[in-house]
């Protein structure tokens, strides 16, 4: 298989599954929890039972997938650095998957309270209330923990894409401030959360060369090196 589509491939499982992320952790949340009101949430959780369960499903999903976005990113890389590639597999998947794993039982416990189901009867409606926003914010303090290896795991990416000669140098620098912004994140939100403001102004940007590192994998591909010259400075 040539370069340019081991690329293709890497970028298309790349954005599939962040389209799937993107569902899950923004979309759905956003049509059910409403921050610092737990009646509602539970109401909206029980009232849209399915769409929680599918999106507990699609964590499922999702975090199967970067399995083998991880993978398809080591054929594509190896050739520059195995070890390094390695590393980027393990902090990109092997660590993150499992947590995503784990979280779904925060998203089950929200679930139970907010349905009422009968082995919770002692509790009543504005303690159980009270337990689905505290499932919520259990969900939420995990995903904060894992956004650490969401960084970590751009930084061997970074160093990789940078030395690789056949996909643009600015990508790997990008994605290395992607990788900063995405510990100054977690940092904020579990151990200053009175700054996740400031963060929150500069994550956008400096995060954005993840998005472009995928869809330029999709369309673009990657250029195939020209026989021996294994480090060229390129252009495009």
């Amino acid at each position: 298989m040539d370069i340019k589509k081991k690329a293709r491939i890497a970028g298309a499982v790349y954005v599939f599954t962040s389209l799937i992320g993107i569902i899950r952790l923004l979309i759905i949340p956003r049509m059910m929890i409403v921050k610092g009101d737990a009646t509602a949430t539970a109401g909206n959780i029980a009232a849209h039972e399915s769409l929680f369960r599918l999106g507990i499903f699609t964590d499922f999903v999702g975090a199967t997938l970067f399995i083998f976005v991880t993978l398809a990113l080591y054929q594509l890389l190896k050739d520059v650095n195995r070890e390094l590639a390695l590393v980027m597999v393990i902090l990109g998947s092997l660590m993150v998957t499992p947590l995503f794993f784990v979280n779904t039982v925060n998203d089950a416990g929200t679930l139970m309270f907010a349905r009422g189901a009968d082995f919770l009867s002692s509790f009543d409606k504005s303690q159980r209330e009270t337990m689905v926003m505290l499932f919520v914010h259990l969900h939420d303090h995990l995903i904060f923990a894992n956004a650490f290896f969401w960084g970590l795991w751009l930084f061997p990416l970074a160093v990789l894409v940078y030395r690789s000669g056949f996909l643009p140098r600015l990508i790997g620098v990008w994605l290395f401030i992607a990788g900063v912004a995405w510990l100054g994140f977690s940092f904020t939100r579990i151990v200053t959360p009175q700054y996740e403001w400031l963060i929150d102004k500069v994550f956008d940007p400096a995060s954005f060369g993840e998005i472009v590192f995928m869809f330029w994998l999709l369309i673009r591909g990657a250029r195939k090196l020209p026989a021996g010259q294994p480090d060229p400075v390129h252009s495009y």
